[in-house]
C-alpha cells in the first residue's frame, strides 16, 4: 500500500535552485525542531506558494518543501526562556505558519530582525493561488460584463449611425427639392403666361414642407422645455409641496379618527351614563373632562373634508382658506389646554368611584381603543398645534416666495406658533400630572398625596429595603443574604415633598409597604450611615450603596429607612435628588420664618415685590408656566440672570438645577459657575435682591448694607483666621449652642397644613398673595434646621417640647407674625460640641440638622433681630452653595475628572469653607463629603464593562447557536446592550454631533451604540440565511422571534428593534417558502413586538411602554436621538437678542435625566463568556450585498 506521495526529485531540485536564484523572499532563519527542542539555522527561499529551506546558502539541493497554499501566518509570541539562556533570546522574534489541514504540525520560525520577521510573514500570507483564482474570476465575470455592454453600445452607435444617415440623406432630398421648387418658381415669375395650375401645385408642396418642418421643430423644443422644467428645482420643490399635503391628509385623517373614537367612545356613552338612574358620574364632570372635545371633532371634520376637496382639485393645491378658516377657532384650542390639567384631575377623582372606575375599563377594551386610555385620547389635541407647525414649516420651505398664498401660510403659522407657546408651558404640568396619576392608579390602595397637583415627580427606581425589627434594630443575619435581594426589592417614587416605597405584585400593581408615605420634611437623610451592630456590618457585598433616612413625624413613633443602591452611581443619584427635595423645603420654610419680622414681610411678598421674577426685560423673558416653587419658568435670559436664578435664596427648583448643571456647557463655562458660587458664599446678602433687603432690612442702621457701605455687624462679611479647634478638652469652657425659634402662621381656613404647602401653594401667586383671615397657627420644627448631637440633645428636647406647651397660651395664638428670636444656652457637657459630633455620627444632607425646638420670644431690639436675619442667609448661603457642589460633583463627575484645574479649585474652595470659625457641624461634614467624593479614585461601581467581557473570553472557536438556549442568549443580548448604553456621556446629546461629517471624534459613544445595533441585527440575519434546509431555517427564526419577546419581559427594547429589523430586512423578508411554514403563533408574536417598538406616532406604544416600565430598561437610543434633532432643528441656541434659549435647554434635558435613570440601574445578570463571545463574533457575520446573494442562492427568484 502506497504510503508517501511521489514527486518529480529533479524537477523539485530544479524548483529549488530557481527559488533560490529569483525567490520572493531569501534568508537565514532559524526552525525549531520536530521533537520541540532545539532550533536549527537553515536558509530558506519562497518561491511563488513554495517554501524551500537549504542546510545553508552554498547549497545546491534543498533539504525540504513546504507548501503553503491555505496556510496561515502570523507573529507569535516569544516563549519564556529560562535564566541562563535570557540575554541571548532577548533579540530573537517569532512567527508560525499555521496549516488548515488537520495532521500538519506548524511551522515554527525565529530571526534577529523584528523588520525581517514582518517582511517574511507578510511574503508568506500573500503566497497563496486562491486569492489569485478567486481574483482573476472576478475580474473575468467583470470583463465579460463589460464585453456585453461595449458590443450594446456598438449595436446603438450603428443604429444611430443609421438614422443619422437617414436624416442626412432626407435633408439633401428636401434641399434638392426645396432647390427645384425655387428654380420652378423662378420660371413661372419670369414667364407670367404659364399654365396657373402647375404653380399652384408646386406652391401647395412647398407650404406641407414647411408646416411638416414648423411642427416638428415645435414639438422638439416644447419637448426640451418639459423635460427642462421637470428638472428643474422649481418642480422638485412642487412635488415635494404636493407630498407633503398628501401627508397631511393622511394624518388629519387619523387625527379625526382619534376624536371620533374619544367622542362616540367615551364622551357620548359617559353623557348617557350621567342620565340614568345609579350615574356612575355627574354630567358637570362629564363636561369638566371633555370641555370643548366635540367641536373640536367637528372643526377638524370640516378641516379633513376641505383638505380631501383641494386634492380632489390637483395639481391646483390652495390650503391658505383652509387655515383661514382654523385660525379663528384657535380660542377652543386655548380653553381645552387651560381645562386639560382639571379635566385629569377630576378624571382621577371619578375614578375613586369602583362603577366608574369598572364602566371605563369596559369602554377602554373596545377594540377601536387599541389599549390606550381616555388619558391618551384627552392627550391627542395638545399635539396636534405643533404637528400644523412642522406641516407649515414643510410647505413654506417648498413654496417659491412669489407664490400666491405665502403671505397666508406665513400668518397662518405665526398664529399657531404663539399658540404652541402657551400650550407648551402647560403641557409640560400636564405631563408631570399624568405621571402622578399613573403611578397612582398603579398603586392598588390609591395614594392621595399623589393627588395634589404641586407634588413634582422627580426619580424612580428599584432599591432593596433592609428590615428593622419593632425595637429598630436590624434583623439579625439578613443584609447579605440573597433572600433579602429577592423579598426587600422595592419600588420607590421620589416626588418634591415624599417618597413613596412600594413592593410589586404578581400582576404588576403595586403596594405600599408600612410606613411606605414619607413625607420629606421630618426626614434626616444619613448617607453613610456607621451601624454598630455585628450584622450591618456583615454586609460586605452591599458596602457603601446604602443610605439612612430618618423619618421623626409630628404626631407618631419616629422610624428608620435603609435602602440600598445597586451602584454606587445609583446611591450618589438618590441620595442627591433625596437631599435636594429636602433642602428645598427646609431652606424655603427657613428663609420665609426669617423674614416674617412684625413688619410682616414674608417670602411670597418679598417675591411678588420683586418685578424681576414675573415681568420681562431685555436680559430675561418669561414662560406663563410656574415652577415647582410657584415662580414663573424661565424661557430666554443672559448667562447672567440664570446665574443669579441659581443663587437666588429665596426658592430653588429642582427642574431649574439639573437642566442647568445638563445645559451650562453650551453658554458658559464650569469657572464661571464656581466662580459665582464662591461669591455668593463669600458675599450672601448680594444672593437677594435690593428690594428684597429692603422690605428684609426695615430699619434704617441696617440700610447701609443696600448701598455699598461697610457692614456694621462682623457677621455680614466672612473673615477666615485661624481653623477652629478639632477637639475640646474636657477641662475646656461651656460650649455654646446657637437656636432659632420661629413659629408660622399658616392660613388654611382652621386646619394646620405643612411647610410644604405654604411654599408650593397650587393656586398660584393669587392665593400666595390673599389676605391671611382666620387661621391656625402651627409650629415649625427647626430640629430639622440645625445639629448638635443626636444623643447628648435628647433630655433637653424633651424639655423644651413641655416648657413649648406651657408657654402657648391663647394670647399668643393671636399673633399674625412669626417673631423670631436667638437663644444661646450653656452646655456643661464637654461631649457635646460640635466636633465631638463630627466624630461619631455619620455623614448627613448639608441641611438636614436636628434637635432645636421653636419657641416663642419677644422684646429683642431690632439690631439682633436683623443680625440674626444675616446669619440665617449666611447659613441659607452656605446650604445653596454646598448643595450645588454636591449635586454637581455626585450627578456629572466627568466635569471634574477631564478638568483636573476645576477640581483643584473646587477641592481648595471646600478646604477654605471648611476653616471657617462659624460654620456648623453639619455644614463642615458636607464640604468634607464633597471633597471625599472628588478625590476618590475607585468609584465602587463593580458594574462589568464591554472591554471586561472582550477579555474574559478565551479567544477560541466560539459555540454555534444551535449550543445556546433562547432564555441565556437574551439575557446576554441584555446585559451587551445595556452595557454599551450606559456608558454613553450626557454631553453626546448636545448639538446633534451623531449627524455630523467628524460624528466619530464629536460622538464616539453614540456611534458604537450605532454599530452594536447593526452588528448584532446583522448578526441574526447571516443567522437565518446560514440554513440551507427551510426546516432550520424556521426552527432558527422561531427561536429568535422567542429571544425578542423574553427581551421584551426584560424591558430589552433595543433588542426587540434589534431583532425586529433584521427579521424586516429584504433577504430575510423575502423568503416566501421559509415565512410560510413559520407557526401562527410565531407570526403573531413577531407582530405583536413589531407594533410595540414600531415609529408610528412617534413610538407612541414604545413610549407608553417605558413609563409603565421600572429599571433597569433598555431602551431604543435612536427615538430619542430622534427628539433631540427635532427639538435642535426647530429652535436655537440663542435668540435675536443674544438671550440664551433656556426653554430649550428644558427640554433636553427632561431626555437627558430619562435617558440617564435607565443608564443608572444595572441588570442582575451574570456573564456568560460563550454566549456573549457568539454575540460579540463577527468572523461569520455576512454584508448586505452577501446575505441578498445567499438569500437569492436558498430561494431563488421566481420568473413571472
Amino acid at each position: 500500500m502506497q504510503k508517501g506521495i511521489r514527486l518529480n526529485d529533479g524537477h523539485v531540485t530544479y524548483l529549488g535552485l530557481l527559488a533560490k536564484k529569483d525567490g520572493t523572499r531569501r534568508g537565514c532563519l532559524s526552525k525549531k525542531s520536530s521533537d520541540n527542542t532545539k532550533w536549527h539555522t537553515k536558509w530558506f527561499a519562497l518561491l511563488q506558494n513554495m517554501l524551500f529551506y537549504f542546510e545553508n546558502e552554498s547549497s545546491s539541493r534543498p533539504s525540504g518543501l513546504y507548501l503553503l497554499e491555505g496556510c496561515i501566518c502570523d507573529r507569535a509570541p516569544s516563549p519564556k526562556p529560562s535564566q541562563s539562556a535570557k540575554e541571548c533570546l532577548e533579540k530573537q522574534y517569532y512567527f508560525t505558519v499555521s496549516f488548515t489541514h488537520e495532521n500538519q504540525k506548524a511551522l515554527e520560525l525565529r530571526t534577529e530582525d523584528v523588520k525581517d520577521c514582518d517582511e517574511w510573514v507578510a511574503a508568506i500570507s500573500h503566497a497563496s493561488y486562491r486569492n489569485l483564482a478567486n481574483e482573476h474570476e472576478t475580474l473575468m465575470q467583470k470583463y465579460l460584463h463589460l464585453l456585453q455592454i461595449v458590443e450594446t453600445e456598438k449595436t446603438v452607435a450603428k443604429q444611430l449611425r443609421q438614422q443619422i444617415e437617414d436624416g442626412e440623406i432626407e435633408i439633401e432630398r428636401l434641399k434638392s427639392e426645396i432647390a427645384g421648387l425655387l428654380k420652378d418658381n423662378e420660371k413661372i415669375s419670369a414667364s407670367p403666361a404659364a399654365a396657373p395650375s402647375d404653380d399652384d401645385s408646386e406652391i401647395k408642396k412647398i407650404k406641407k414642407v414647411q408646416s411638416f418642418l414648423r411642427g416638428w421643430i415645435c414639438r422638439r423644443k416644447w419637448k426640451t422645455i418639459i423635460q427642462d422644467y421637470i428638472r428643474s428645482p422649481h418642480a422638485e420643490s412642487m412635488r415635494k409641496r404636493n407630498q407633503v399635503v398628501f401627508s397631511m391628509l393622511d394624518s388629519e385623517a387619523e387625527y379625526v379618527q382619534q376624536l371620533h373614537i374619544l367622542v362616540n367612545n367615551f364622551l357620548r356613552p359617559l353623557r348617557m351614563a350621567a342620565s340614568s338612574k345609579k350615574p356612575p358620574i355627574t354630567h358637570d364632570d362629564v363636561s369638566s373632562i371633555f370641555l370643548n372635545s366635540e367641536t373640536i371633532m367637528f372643526l377638524h371634520q370640516i378641516f379633513y373634508q376641505g383638505l380631501k376637496a383641494r386634492i380632489a382639485s390637483w395639481p391646483t393645491l390652495v390650503l391658505a382658506d383652509l387655515f383661514d378658516i382654523l385660525l379663528p377657532m384657535l380660542n377652543i384650542y386655548q380653553e381645552f389646554v387651560r381645562n386639560h390639567q382639571y379635566s385629569l384631575q377630576i378624571l382621577a377623582h371619578c375614578k375613586q368611584n369602583r362603577d366608574f372606575d369598572k364602566l371605563l375599563k369596559q369602554y377602554e377594551a373596545k377594540p377601536d381603543c387599541e389599549e390606550r386610555t381616555l388619558e391618551t385620547f384627552l392627550t391627542y389635541p395638545m399635539f396636534q398645534i405643533p404637528r400644523y407647525i412642522l406641516t407649515l414649516h414643510e410647505l413654506l420651505a417648498h413654496t417659491p416666495h412669489e407664490h400666491i398664498e405665502r403671505n397666508s401660510l406665513d400668518y397662518a403659522k405665526s398664529k399657531l406658533e404663539e399658540l404652541s407657546r402657551i400650550m407648551h408651558d402647560e403641557v409640560s404640568e400636564t405631563e408631570n400630572i399624568r405621571k402622578n396619576l399613573a403611578i397612582e392608579r398603579m398603586i392598588v390602595e390609591g395614594c392621595e398625596i399623589l393627588l395634589d397637583t404641586s407634588q413634582t415627580f422627580v426619580r424612580q427606581g428599584s432599591l432593596i429595603q433592609v428590615p428593622m425589627s419593632e425595637k429598630g434594630k436590624i434583623t439579625r443575619g439578613r443584609l447579605g443574604s440573597l433572600s433579602l435581594k429577592k423579598e426587600g426589592e422595592r419600588q420607590c417614587f421620589l416626588f418634591s415633598k415624599h417618597l413613596i416605597i412600594c413592593t410589586r405584585g404578581s400582576g404588576g400593581k403595586l403596594h405600599l409597604t408600612k410606613n411606605g408615605v414619607v413625607s420629606l420634611i421630618d426626614c434626616t437623610l444619613m448617607e453613610d450611615p456607621e451601624g454598630t451592630d455585628d450584622e450591618y456590618k456583615s454586609g460586605q457585598d452591599m458596602e457603601h450603596l446604602d443610605f439612612k433616612i430618618v423619618v421623626e413625624p409630628k404626631d407618631s413613633q419616629s422610624f428608620t429607612v435603609i435602602l440600598v443602591a445597586s451602584s454606587r452611581q445609583e446611591k450618589s443619584a438618590w441620595t442627591s435628588d433625596i437631599s435636594q427635595c429636602i433642602d428645598n423645603i427646609r431652606c424655603n420654610g427657613l428663609m420665609m420664618n426669617a423674614f416674617e419680622d412684625n413688619s410682616k414681610v414674608t417670602v411670597p411678598q418679598m417675591i411678588k415685590s420683586d418685578s424681576s421674577l414675573y415681568c420681562d426685560d431685555v436680559d430675561i423673558r418669561f414662560s406663563k408656566m410656574m415652577n415647582s416653587c410657584k415662580v414663573l419658568q424661565i424661557r430666554y435670559a443672559s448667562v447672567e440672570r440664570l446665574l443669579e436664578r441659581l443663587t437666588d435664596l429665596r426658592f430653588l427648583s429642582i427642574d431649574f438645577l439639573n437642566t442647568f448643571l445638563h445645559s451650562y456647557r453650551v453658554f458658559t463655562t464650569a469657572d464661571v459657575v464656581l466662580d459665582k458660587l464662591i461669591t455668593i458664599y463669600k458675599k450672601p446678602i448680594s444672593a437677594i435682591p435690593a428690594r428684597s433687603l429692603e422690605l428684609f432690612f426695615a430699619s434704617s442702621q441696617n440700610s447701609k448694607l443696600l448701598y455699598g457701605e461697610p457692614p456694621s455687624s462682623p457677621r455680614a462679611s466672612r473673615k477666615f483666621s485661624s481653623p477652629p479647634p478639632l477637639a475640646i478638652a474636657k477641662n475646656s469652657s461651656p460650649n455654646r449652642r446657637r437656636k432659632l425659634s420661629l413659629n408660622i402662621p399658616i392660613i388654611t381656613g382652621g386646619k394646620a397644613l405643612d411647610l410644604a404647602a405654604l411654599s408650593c401653594s397650587s393656586n398660584g401667586y393669587a392665593s400666595m398673595y390673599s389676605s391671611m383671615s382666620p387661621f391656625s397657627k402651627t409650629t415649625l420644627d427647626i430640629n430639622k434646621l440645625y445639629v448638635s448631637s443626636p444623643i447628648a440633645s435628647k433630655i433637653p428636647d424633651e424639655g423644651e417640647d413641655k416648657k413649648d406647651k406651657a408657654e402657648d397660651t391663647p394670647a399668643s395664638k393671636q399673633g399674625r407674625s412669626s417673631n423670631l428670636s436667638v437663644r444661646e444656652e450653656s452646655d456643661n457637657d464637654p461631649n457635646q460640641s460640635d466636633d465631638g459630633d463630627a466624630e461619631a455620627s455619620p455623614t448627613k444632607s448639608p441641611t438636614t440638622p436636628k434637635n432645636l425646638k421653636c419657641k416663642n420670644s419677644s422684646g429683642f431690639p431690632t439690631d439682633q433681630r436683623n443680625g440674626d436675619k444675616e446669619f440665617v442667609i449666611r447659613r441659607a448661603a452656605t446650604n445653596r452653595v454646598l448643595n450645588v457642589l454636591r449635586h454637581w460633583v455626585s450627578k456629572h463627575s466627568p466635569d471634574f475628572e477631564t478638568n483636573n484645574e476645576l477640581k483643584t479649585k473646587v477641592i481648595a474652595f471646600l478646604e477654605e469653607v471648611m476653616h471657617d470659625p462659624e460654620l456648623l457641624t453639619q455644614e463642615r461634614k458636607a464640604a468634607a463629603n464633597i471633597i471625599r467624593t472628588l478625590t476618590q479614585e475607585d468609584h465602587g461601581d463593580n458594574q462589568i464593562t464591554l472591554e471586561d467581557v472582550t477579555q474574559l473570553m478565551d479567544g477560541g472557536k466560539c459555540e454555534p447557536f444551535e449550543s445556546h438556549s433562547a432564555l441565556e442568549i437574551a439575557e446576554q443580548l441584555t446585559l451587551l446592550d445595556h452595557v454599551v448604553f450606559k456608558v454613553i456621556p450626557y454631553e453626546e446629546f448636545f448639538g446633534q454631533g451623531w449627524m455630523k461629517n467628524d460624528k466619530n471624534e464629536k460622538t464616539p459613544y453614540i456611534m458604537r451604540t450605532t454599530k452594536h445595533f447593526n452588528d448584532i441585527s446583522n448578526l441574526i440575519a447571516t443567522e437565518i440565511l446560514r440554513c440551507d434546509d427551510v426546516v432550520t431555517r424556521v426552527s432558527v427564526i422561531e427561536k429568535w422571534v422567542a429571544v425578542a419577546d423574553i427581551c421584551r419581559c426584560l424591558h430589552n427594547y433595543n433588542a426587540v428593534l434589534e431583532i425586529t429589523s433584521s427579521l424586516n430586512r429584504s433577504s430575510v423578508f423575502r423568503l416566501k417558502k421559509t415565512w410560510l411554514k413559520v407557526s401562527k403563533q410565531t407570526k403573531a408574536l413577531i407582530d405583536k413586538l413589531q407594533k410595540l417598538v414600531s415609529s408610528e406616532g412617534r413610538f407612541k406604544n414604545l413610549r407608553e411602554a417605558l413609563k409603565n416600565c421600572d429599571p433597569p430598561c433598555v431602551p431604543y437610543l435612536g427615538m430619542y436621538l430622534t427628539d433631540l434633532a427635532f427639538i435642535e432643528e426647530g429652535t436655537p441656541n440663542y435668540t435675536e437678542d443674544n438671550l440664551v434659549n433656556f426653554s430649550k435647554m428644558r427640554m433636553i434635558s427632561h431626555i437627558i435625566r430619562e435617558i440617564r435613570q435607565f443608564q443608572q440601574t444595572a441588570y442582575k445578570i451574570d456573564l456568560q463568556p460563550k454566549v456573549s463571545q457568539y454575540l460579540l463574533d463577527r468572523s461569520f457575520v455576512l454584508d448586505e450585498e452577501s446575505m441578498y446573494e445567499a438569500s437569492l442562492r436558498i430561494e431563488p427568484k421566481v420568473p413571472n
